[in-house]
């Protein structure tokens, strides 16, 4: 039987920006679907049921995706829906969080799962859930390092004792921050090093606590506010919370627990992980043509190799050309090299600076 005192926090509030022009700034990549018929965030909550069912499950978002993510997730308590009234990173918003659960329930235990992740295999997932929550309740910060299958430069890593066995928790060595591909190759030759996916374990009292040693003014901002039932909440969160530092939990608060020797962390063998963090992983993702295409909508392709097409309601036709990623909406068309598909988030900032809001 799941514990009654185990909470999942959910984190929705980002906005996706290189997956426009799908995403905008009411429909972000949590909310989309993606490889199936349902959203990103979802499944993240379909994938805990399980061990954390809906009715303990907080996500953090935004002002703008309140509504919309309780009118897709009916079964999350409404109040258990928190929006930021300022964005503030990770930091802030988790210790917000911590601190309203632990207000109801003193022994709560927490984990913290991005929206945006696609894992293919729940069930091994699940099992990995175990001693991560397990090392939290004895009073350890958590987390759980997923296999790198390839240097990659866009993760911060996670460095493992050697030898460390798939699915245990262990003492964590340190973080890593997002290495150089020279590093990432010697990272991954190491074999202990595992990507960081930002899932993170505590007890909610634990994680005050750490709040409170490593960014103390954001931890007594957060402590003046009244309980979340408190008719004053409301307006003491939009005047404070802007307040706090604006820093992610990485950086605020694991990298140094974990260099005093107070976070454990559980490798995870081949799980199906991918963070879903451009329109080239949804291409690797899908089945493929014997040309090496696909996507979604009516395609026609001469000669073409290696594609990633998405059309609403309008054949596209491909001829001559290789490795592009064609994302057609009803207001804008995206046209990019598989290989600078990150760059689709540079495409965003240009339309902000032009003041395009009606594209965002």
């Amino acid at each position: 039987m799941p514990k009654s005192n185990r909470y999942g926090l959910i984190l929705a509030g980002g906005r996706g920006t290189r997956f426009w022009p799908r995403s905008r700034t009411l429909t972000p990549k949590q909310l989309l679907r993606f490889l199936d018929e349902g959203t990103l965030l979802e499944h993240t909550v379909e994938r805990l049921r399980p061990e954390i069912p809906p009715e303990r499950i907080w996500i953090l978002t935004t002002e703008q995706l309140r509504k919309p993510i309780a009118k897709l997730l009916p079964e999350v308590p409404p109040r258990q829906i928190l929006a930021e009234p300022a964005q503030r990173n990770t930091a802030p918003c988790l210790g917000l969080a911590s601190q309203l659960i632990s207000m109801g329930d003193p022994d709560a235990v927490l984990g913290v799962f991005p929206a945006d992740h696609q894992i293919d295999d729940a069930a091994e997932f699940r099992k990995l859930l175990k001693p991560a929550f397990a090392a939290a309740e004895r009073g350890y910060l958590a987390t759980i390092g997923i296999e790198a299958r390839h240097p990659e430069t866009g993760f911060g890593y996670l460095e493992f004792p050697a030898r460390a066995g798939a699915g245990k928790a262990v003492p964590l060595r340190r973080f890593h921050e997002k290495p150089d591909l020279k590093t990432a190759k010697r990272f991954l030759a190491a074999g202990r090093f595992y990507w960081n996916a930002g899932i993170f374990f505590w007890r909610a009292a634990v994680f005050q606590e750490a709040l409170r040693n490593y960014l103390p003014r954001t931890a007594s901002l957060l402590a003046s506010l009244p309980p979340l039932k408190n008719r004053r909440f409301t307006a003491r969160l939009r005047d404070t919370y802007p307040r706090c530092e604006n820093i992610s939990v990485d950086y605020a608060v694991m990298e140094k627990a974990a260099q005093a020797g107070k976070v454990w962390g559980v490798p995870a063998g081949n799980i199906g992980w991918s963070d879903l963090g451009s329109w080239n992983a949804v291409y690797e993702l899908l089945p493929k043509d014997p040309d090496g295409n696909s996507g979604r909508g009516e395609i026609v392709a001469l000669d073409s190799h290696r594609c990633y097409v998405e059309s609403q309601g309008k054949l596209v036709a491909l001829a001559g050309v290789e490795d592009l990623i064609v994302v057609d909406t009803p207001d804008a068309l995206l046209i990019v090299r598989r290989e600078q598909a990150q760059r689709v988030g540079d495409v965003v900032k240009l339309l902000e600076k032009a003041g395009r809001g009606d594209l965002l």
